[in-house]
């Protein structure tokens, strides 16, 4: 595969601007500081099902592998790294992972951070397979859903576990996450294009193509008490999904 498969340069271009004030929670990705929280107890949910691991412990990924594809400047593959993985972070935008390396140094965590495409094998190959491999908010961004999908499947090690999150494709969340979102100034212009979103039946049938299966679908919503997010409730704005192999 060429080694833009799934990247669309536009997309890889947008993100890459807003690299400089990304771990800034009041800038322009403050709506990912919102969601992140709630990103983070759904994955650390996930993780303890999965492999019955005790959830008081601190590293309960400790001795596995992670991959964040979509990483942009590490909000998520820094917290993996903290709960014990060896983490790699992907991302199409050589920006981003210049913040990211260089803020994972300053917090002294190890973390792998790579540019490139995953669905191109002769970069992916290398890389090896991981327990764990997560993509939030990337699928709806990418040039063929089902192709990035299949590549991130090709990473996962032997029982392992893929977890995603993508907002749905629905009236409300055009109105809120796209044309509000936009208005209010709470995301960039441009950085959602609401005909890519996928519904949870959509995903779900690439998933089952790519020889997935489902094992949770759960909303991310608005918490209206913290103004932020929350796992659970309805899935018409945001979802998070966990898969293994079938």
């Amino acid at each position: 595969m060429s080694t833009t498969a799934t990247i669309r340069p536009d997309e890889a271009a947008h993100f890459g601007q807003l690299a400089a004030d990304w771990w800034d929670p009041n800038g322009s990705s403050a709506m990912l500081h919102r969601l992140n929280p709630a990103r983070l107890g759904y994955v650390r949910s996930a993780i303890d099902k999965h492999w019955s691991t005790d959830g008081a412990s601190l590293r309960p990924l400790s001795g596995k592998r992670a991959l964040d594809v979509g990483c942009g400047a590490g909000l998520l593959a820094e917290p993996l790294a903290r709960l014990g993985a060896a983490v790699t972070g992907v991302d199409a935008a050589a920006e981003n992972v210049a913040v990211a390396a260089a803020h994972a140094a300053g917090q002294r965590l190890v973390i792998d951070y790579r540019h490139g495409d995953i669905a191109d094998t002769a970069f992916a190959e290398p890389i090896g397979l991981f327990d764990l491999v997560t993509s939030m908010e990337v699928i709806e961004h990418v040039a063929d859903p089902r192709t990035f999908l299949a590549a991130l499947v090709a990473r996962m090690a032997d029982g392992g576990l893929l977890i995603l999150s993508t907002p749905n494709r629905t009236a409300a969340s055009k109105l809120l996450l796209v044309e509000g979102a936009e208005a209010l100034g709470a995301v960039p212009k441009g950085t959602h294009d609401w005909s890519r979103f996928l519904t949870p039946e959509e995903l779900t049938a690439l998933a089952e193509d790519c020889g997935l299966r489902v094992v949770d679908i759960t909303g991310l919503s608005v918490d209206l008490a913290t103004r932020g997010f929350k796992a659970g409730g309805s899935t018409a704005l945001n979802y998070l999904v966990t898969l293994i192999r079938a």
